[in-house]
């Protein structure tokens, strides 16, 4: 898939295969670089669970059975296609049926589990909106369209989906000193976020939060309740707003952490833009 761009005034935002790979505020980029240490990605999705599986055998229980899913879930083993896309405005989604066996990216280098499955149909749209003030990135989640395209139902008494959704942002850190303040709490260093390693730093019960390096970007999240905050290297954070954080149950119990999915779907979204 080729780049897609988006541009208003100072603002010049690229994205491929629905991964946003470029933010340049006033020419200063404000996105991880792929290739730069630290990670290989610059954002992705985690869907429809968050958090490493290998300690309960790569199993998660949901009403449907255990399904086997591998660190942050199986979205990210499938591809965007392209909806639509304007001087401003990109749309990507992805579909999935349920019971489907997908391929296992981590297999066998760093993962047991070849195949990756969900019990579910879902519908996931990732949204990109450029306005004269920043970015917005939005995720709109929705389940069972291809069983109710055939009059099929849930079994009876059955609720929504269960499912855990954060997005993973990479953003790009060049001073010596940056910091990440909650709303209303206090600043958090990057030697902290790296203190904790591989686990990540957890925000609760935030919404917003002020990152400060060579920009003062404002973070603010909607439909999430958490943030979590991880790197490993100086130069790149990610800030992550999440439904749950995964480390505060054991692997075996990560169901405990599910949010049943509304029946008409539901959208999360976070807002970048300078303070």
């Amino acid at each position: 898939m080729s780049d897609i761009d988006l541009r208003l005034d100072k603002q010049h935002v690229r994205m491929n295969s629905g991964e946003l790979r470029s933010y340049l505020i006033d020419g200063v980029q404000v996105i991880h670089q792929k290739g730069s240490p630290g990670w290989r990605n610059s954002d992705t999705e985690m869907f429809p669970i968050i958090g490493p599986t290998s300690d309960a055998g790569f199993q998660v229980s949901t009403p449907r059975g255990s399904a086997t899913q591998d660190q942050h879930g199986l979205l990210r083993e499938l591809d965007y296609e392209e909806i639509e896309n304007s001087e401003v405005h990109a749309v990507f989604e992805k579909r999935y049926v349920a019971n489907t066996l997908v391929n296992n990216s981590k297999f066998p280098a760093k993962s047991t589990a070849e195949f990756l499955s969900w019990p579910y149909d879902f519908r996931f749209r990732k949204t990109f909106n450029l306005d004269a003030n920043g970015l917005t990135i939005s995720f709109g989640v929705s389940s069972g369209q291809d069983k109710l395209a055939h009059g099929l139902k849930a079994p009876s008494g059955e609720k929504g989906m269960p499912f855990m959704l954060g997005y993973h942002p990479a953003f790009k850190l060049v001073t010596e000193v940056p910091t990440i303040t909650p709303e209303g709490g206090e600043a958090i260093s990057l030697a902290e976020v790296l203190a904790v390693g591989s686990r990540a730093l957890e925000v609760p019960n935030c919404n917003q939060i002020i990152l400060n390096d060579q920009l003062s970007l404002k973070l603010k999240s909607s439909g999430f309740r958490h943030f979590m905050c991880w790197t490993e290297v100086p130069n790149m954070v990610c800030v992550e707003p999440i439904t749950f954080y995964p480390y505060a149950v054991s692997q075996e119990n990560l169901h405990e952490g599910f949010d049943q999915l509304e029946m008409d779907g539901q959208v999360f979204s976070l807002r970048i833009e300078v303070a």
